[in-house]
């Protein structure tokens, strides 16, 4: 079930970013809807549909990244640190650690929101900074955090983490251990995300954020106010990952440092540059693909290896290079992505007829 419903989702972004009328758009948007909400009810094991929730998760991640990296232009490598705070907090609101036990709806926002200030924190004294630079700040912190809440025992857990999360509710009616009500809040999850984002892109702060992109110094001349506009990508971007670390804390009921490690940003940066920086649906497809390698397909190395290949060999700890040869391939043969925006699809067509 698994494949099947990352193929449709696959099919339907291509075909979404085919087309050219809105209206056409809606109706593809909407058929998508009606088929992934019916999808689990129509048979598969809830090791599926839980499979299904950590992809929809990523979807989240990658598209609040693309905000970032993709609108913006700002290469994030810490990404995964808003993740974690977002997680945490549901952690220590909603379970016995302090006693307060939350609503899991309230905690939702109040960690989008939390995130969102995290992200003004760490963008004000960095985001004069370009490039490179940048990228290496945005590193360190993601670094840091994870270092924070190990330590911070007394508050955090230390590295056994917090566990005995809150289940939540939905009316009075608990969520239970099913992962189809987590299912169908990811889904709920991606739709704002993808309504808030798209409408952020053909908005006057999202034309900003282009005009940075391409040109910051050009764009400041143009009047645009560019420390500003970083910066509310930097908070809107880490809004997402905020909200997204709610959803994943309370499917698990569990939270430590080990989950949210470097290579979590590792694995958003190269959906969006797999999928092709900018574009909605390429991004979709980027995680979707991405998501369901990671979830899905290196667990199953070792089997698979055996099985099929004849060839034994420990394959558990090989993602990087994996993800490492897929970005090279994909560099070398497809740089603008596997579905890239026009923009960005003219430009590196456009590029090698410059150089000659």
């Amino acid at each position: 079930m698994v494949y099947a419903i990352a193929a449709i989702v696959i099919a339907f972004a291509v075909a979404i970013d085919r087309v050219r009328t809105k209206r056409t758009k809606l109706l593809l948007l909407a058929g998508l809807a009606v088929l992934l909400a019916v999808a689990p009810r129509l048979g598969g094991s809830d090791a599926s549909v839980n499979a299904l929730v950590d992809i929809g998760i990523y979807v989240v991640l990658a598209l609040g990244l693309n905000v970032v990296v993709g609108f913006a232009g700002l290469l994030d490598l810490g990404y995964a640190a808003f993740f974690a705070i977002g997680a945490y907090t549901y952690a220590m609101l909603a379970s016995p650690q302090f006693g307060l036990h939350l609503p899991f709806w309230v905690l939702l926002f109040l960690a989008a929101a939390l995130a969102s200030l995290f992200g003004i924190v760490l963008g004000a004294p960095t985001l004069r900074l370009r490039g490179d630079y940048l990228a290496i700040v945005t590193l360190g912190f993601g670094e840091i955090v994870p270092q924070v809440f190990q330590n911070l025992t007394k508050y955090t857990g230390g590295p056994n983490g917090i566990g005995a999360l809150d289940v939540p509710t939905f009316f009075g009616i608990p969520f239970g251990q099913s992962a189809l009500p987590y299912y169908y809040v990811t889904l709920a999850a991606i739709a704002l995300t993808l309504l808030l984002t798209n409408n952020l892109r053909a908005s006057r702060l999202g034309r900003a954020w282009m005009a940075i992109r391409e040109d910051q110094l050009a764009a400041a001349h143009a009047g645009i106010d560019t420390t500003r506009s970083k910066l509310a990508a930097f908070a809107l971007g880490a809004s997402f990952s905020g909200f997204a670390g709610v959803i994943f804390a309370a499917k698990l009921s569990l939270v430590s440092p080990d989950l949210f490690q470097f290579q979590v940003s590792v694995l958003v940066v190269s959906m969006l540059v797999l999928g092709g920086m900018g574009n909605i649906p390429g991004v979709v497809v980027g995680a979707v693909l991405l998501g369901l390698l990671n979830g899905t397909v290196l667990p199953q190395l070792d089997t698979i290896a055996t099985d099929v290949l004849h060839v034994h060999a420990d394959l558990t700890q090989a993602s990087f290079l994996i993800y490492g040869v897929i970005l090279v391939g994909l560099m070398l043969f497809r740089p603008e992505g596997l579905l890239p925006d026009r923009e960005r699809r003219a430009e590196m067509h456009a590029a090698p007829n410059e150089v000659v």
